[in-house]
């Protein structure tokens, strides 16, 4: 695809021009898909050394590097974290999950080599920055990854059962599973198509936040550039996106299991005061 076929297939609308400013980086990262197929090709440790430095080079709040990230190869293990993650096929199959880890037990370690008082972990903003350490790494790996060739998609349905994800992965006090991501070589047979994102309009605010009832417009778009996506790649989803999003914030049970997330997170030493 060129930079305009890109663009609007990225926003899902054959009218939008693309910007006159443009980088291969700003291609490349418009190119990105989601993928769930995958061939049984091996992630060499070459590509994963370099996925990781890649990773290793996003930001990361005051150096403090509270992140790290579980390479697991072993079927046995992918099979088990396919369950933990409401038994996504792609899980098992994708010959790479990378399990990204918000780790505040390496600080805690340092503080007590060092002999310092770490108090200052127990709060909800020390949590929030191993999350978020987490997911600046994750993107930078998930860009590296398809750089290569490979292809990836993020898998939130880690937290659907921590305390079990922790127990496979061998985690300490104070680490906890944010997401998986599974890497691969695509399947050419089974292509994923980018999908479509709302309308700058929507999500893009100028020097203050633009009212709800101005982004209808957009989220209107939105909604038919998802409807034709979701006929495009034969998904059952009953209703428009918006409906579809208002399902997955019901209730609690709507949240597959993350209802009690703040329970496990207690469970696995982060007492988010």
């Amino acid at each position: 695809m060129n930079a305009q076929d890109l663009y609007r297939a990225r926003y899902g609308d054959p009218a939008y021009a693309a910007p006159e400013t443009w980088s291969p980086i700003i291609e490349h990262l418009l190119g990105h898909r989601s993928v769930r197929s995958y061939l049984p090709d091996a992630v060499s440790d070459d590509q994963l050394s370099a996925i990781i430095a890649a990773a290793q080079s996003a930001a990361s709040s005051s150096n403090l590097q509270a992140w790290s990230v579980v390479a697991v190869r072993d079927p046995a293990t992918r099979a088990a974290l396919a369950d933990c993650a409401g038994g996504q096929v792609h899980v098992k199959e994708a010959p790479l999950q990378l399990v990204w880890l918000a780790d505040l037990a390496r600080l805690d370690h340092l503080a007590q080599a060092n002999q310092r008082p770490a108090a200052g972990l127990d709060y909800l903003e020390m949590f929030l920055v191993g999350v978020i350490d987490a997911a600046l790494a994750a993107q930078n790996a998930a860009a590296a990854a398809e750089s290569l060739g490979l292809a990836t998609v993020y898998i939130g349905g880690m937290r659907n059962q921590p305390e079990k994800v922790a127990e496979l992965l061998k985690l300490p006090p104070k680490v906890v599973a944010v997401f998986g991501m599974c890497v691969g070589t695509p399947d050419p047979a089974k292509p994923a198509e980018i999908k479509p994102r709302p309308p700058q309009s929507v999500v893009l605010h100028h020097e203050s936040y633009t009212p709800l009832a101005a982004q209808d417009a957009g989220i209107a778009a939105y909604n038919d550039a998802m409807a034709a996506f979701y006929s495009r790649q034969n998904m059952d989803v009953r209703g428009t996106w918006a409906v579809h999003s208002a399902k997955r914030v019901a209730g609690p049970e709507s949240l597959s299991g993350r209802d009690r997330l703040v329970e496990a997170l207690h469970k696995r030493g982060f007492p988010l005061k």
